[in-house]
């Protein structure tokens, strides 16, 4: 370890390239996390099977596209698969859980994970993909700092997937009954919203966000059934510092955890880099309980 704190000390270059490449990934990480903070602010349901939901739109952007279909219409085809398949997850589980204990939720959908990751392990195979790109990099500081142009595409998608859902949420009229429902689903209700309708759009609309990144992702990282975890941790762990409803705490948490992952994997070693998510989640919850400890104290 110290070693590798003396070559990042003698080499600044390698402590910026480590910098672009998280924030890079730190995009799609906001793009998960924003959609695990909508379903969980409006339904009250924490989706563990978000990770999922990105493994599998990712694998069928890699299928669509090993089939033939450019890159870019591989996107809009895992949305749309995803989000039939949370229609399908919506009726069949998630709308037996609305109203009951949050606990009870984590066990379903964490079920739901368990089952996903074999089946897909069983359709594509349980091997890293890909889906291969040719934009080449762009090489800067005597090649020692190196951008995937992929990447750079990669990021500026998911930032401009992130706001046009936000400007969904804020100025459509379905997205307005999504706030009714989230901020008084009873108030809402009495208004002639269908809480049940908005909540099914929620968690369809969710798992269609994920497939979109999935999909986006598969072009510039690896992918692979079981992978989903590390997803699901991630995007837990910027909501709860980001907050529910701050797409611009989501995007900064999002890009500051991509950074810390990725210096940490350098520092302490590759093997340790999804250890440190795990203990930087611990962290996180430890130091939330301890504030909302203190700040009944004062209350009291």
């Amino acid at each position: 370890m110290t070693s590798n704190l003396l070559i990042l000390y003698e080499a600044p270059a390698l402590g910026l390239q480590l910098a672009i490449d998280g924030i890079l990934i730190g995009a799609v990480f906001a793009l998960a996390a924003y959609g695990m903070a909508l379903v969980w602010g409006v339904t009250n349901i924490i989706n563990v099977a978000q990770g999922e939901f990105v493994m599998l739109g990712g694998l069928i952007s890699i299928l669509g596209a090993e089939h033939g279909l450019p890159l870019w219409l591989t996107v809009p085809l895992a949305a749309a698969a995803l989000y039939a398949l949370g229609w399908l997850l919506f009726y069949t589980v998630i709308v037996h859980l609305l109203g009951r204990d949050m606990f009870n939720s984590v066990l379903a959908t964490f079920g739901i994970a368990i089952v996903m990751q074999q089946v897909m392990a069983h359709v594509f195979g349980a091997a890293d993909r890909i889906a291969a790109s040719s934009l080449g990099s762009w090489f800067f500081l005597d090649n020692f700092v190196v951008i995937s142009k992929m990447k750079v595409v990669v990021f500026a998608a998911c930032i401009g997937l992130g706001l046009t859902l936000a400007w969904f949420l804020s100025r459509s009229r379905k997205g307005q009954a999504i706030r009714a429902v989230a901020q008084k689903p009873e108030a809402a209700s009495i208004l002639g919203i269908e809480t049940r309708k908005v909540y099914c759009l929620t968690y369809s609309l969710n798992a269609a966000i994920c497939g979109a990144a999935g999909a986006l992702a598969a072009t510039a990282y690896t992918i692979q059934p079981y992978g989903g975890l590390s997803y699901t941790v991630r995007s837990f762990m910027i909501v709860v510092v980001a907050g529910l409803g701050n797409l611009g705490g989501v995007i900064w948490a999002a890009l500051g955890l991509g950074v810390a992952e990725n210096f940490a994997g350098f520092i302490l070693g590759t093997q340790y880099q999804i250890a440190f998510v795990f203990g930087l989640l611990v962290a996180v919850l430890v130091f939330r309980n301890w504030r909302l400890r203190r700040q009944r104290k004062h209350l009291e």
